[in-house]
């Protein structure tokens, strides 16, 4: 009998993405995230998840109206406080403009207090159910095309809710062909590259918003518990995992990202400080002993920084001993034959230096459990990295 084993996958060639309707109520109900003078992404996902699966019946107003797959119908207020607009024109202009770029079709019943929409292409993308039963609207999903919401994005000026939107649909979760997107959901805006890498230029220019804009609204949305927001110095650019996304999406606990271990797996150098505390705090005498005169060793502090960095990045990974009081660390240079000679070209300088290889042992009482090997790189500047 074949076996089969589950993955847990957001993939980058599945031209559509889940979403759950109870993560678009959530949206509607955050009154801190704007809506207004957006590209239409978010009024076009709300009318989505809306829509029905399989036939049902509907009574306003004494009266019944059958309700097809993809259509659903309602009053013009509803419709008005899903948009969070004030009046009711505001929302049927809303309608004519999803109309005009052929996504919707929509009639006005009861005098005009009435709206029954249906969302077209439904059939293509979502799975229709034959059976006629009520179908719920605060629970279960609906996919919504990647190409159509990009086309969104593309038309005007993005709302804040737009480029939450936008973010959720391009996160990306244990993919090979992306970088970083094996230790948490991360977005990646499908450039072909497979790196996640973003910067504040490109997302201004996608969402048609200014620079500034893109930074404040990253960080509103940090501090709201959306997404974690990852800098990086010089023109390396940002990465950003989204918040709640596993326990949204797949219904497993939300992981922890460090930025150590992102910035190993898309091969940006960390650099360590060369002092970690304030030498005003040291005595004469711990000066003096804080770095040895043997080619092969950097300062006590530095080193204290790097055991601290590697601890961190191995607990996030699930080496429950790092975090235990009782462990003992040994750090110790490995021999001549470990070195590389490593070329440095211009405009930086121009010449050989040797890298530093340490060996890295981790004791609990007498026994070692864990044998680790550290490379520190000097560069130009004096500093150190790993």
């Amino acid at each position: 009998m074949s076996e089969y084993q589950l993955e847990l996958k957001q993939i980058v060639d599945y031209p559509r993405c889940r979403i759950y309707r109870q993560f678009i109520r959530t949206l509607m109900e955050d009154r801190s995230i704007r809506v207004s003078g957006g590209s239409g992404l978010f009024y076009f996902t709300v009318l989505c998840s809306y829509a029905n699966f399989r036939t049902s019946y509907r009574r306003i107003d004494g009266i019944g109206y059958t309700v097809y797959p993809g259509e659903w119908i309602c009053r013009i207020s509803e419709l008005a406080e899903w948009f969070r607009v004030r009046f009711h024109h505001q929302a049927i202009s809303i309608l004519d403009r999803l109309q005009k770029q052929q996504l919707i079709n929509y009639t006005s019943l009861g005098r005009g207090k009435v709206v029954k929409f249906k969302v077209q292409g439904w059939r293509h993308h979502n799975t229709v159910l034959d059976y006629n039963a009520p179908c719920q609207k605060d629970r279960g999903f609906f996919f919504m095309p990647l190409s159509i919401a990009a086309d969104l994005i593309s038309t005007e000026k993005c709302s804040d809710m737009d480029c939450v939107l936008d973010l959720w649909l391009n996160t990306i979760y244990n993919d090979e062909q992306v970088k970083g997107s094996d230790i948490g959901p991360v977005v990646y805006l499908r450039n072909g590259t497979g790196n996640p890498l973003l910067g504040y230029s490109e997302l201004a220019e996608r969402w048609g918003i200014s620079k500034t804009t893109v930074g404040r609204f990253l960080k509103r949305m940090e501090t709201a518990g959306y997404l974690s927001l990852m800098s990086f110095p010089g023109t390396h650019g940002s990465v950003i995992y989204l918040q709640n996304y596993l326990s949204t999406m797949f219904q497993i606990s939300d992981v922890m990202i460090d930025k150590d271990e992102v910035a190993m797996m898309l091969n940006i150098k960390v650099v360590l400080p060369e002092k970690a505390c304030d030498e005003a705090e040291l005595t004469e005498n711990e000066k003096a002993d804080s770095v040895s005169k043997i080619s092969l060793s950097v300062s006590k502090t530095v080193m204290e920084t790097l055991i601290k960095k590697v601890t961190k990045i191995l607990t996030t990974q699930g080496f429950s001993c790092f975090g235990c009081p009782k462990s003992i660390y040994k750090l110790y240079p490995l021999s001549n034959d470990c070195k590389e000679s490593i070329w440095e070209s211009p405009p930086f300088g121009e010449g050989y230096f040797q890298e530093e290889r340490f060996g890295l042992t981790v004791s609990c009482g007498t026994k070692d459990i864990f044998h680790f090997q550290l490379t520190l790189i000097p560069t130009r500047r004096s500093e150190r990295m790993v």
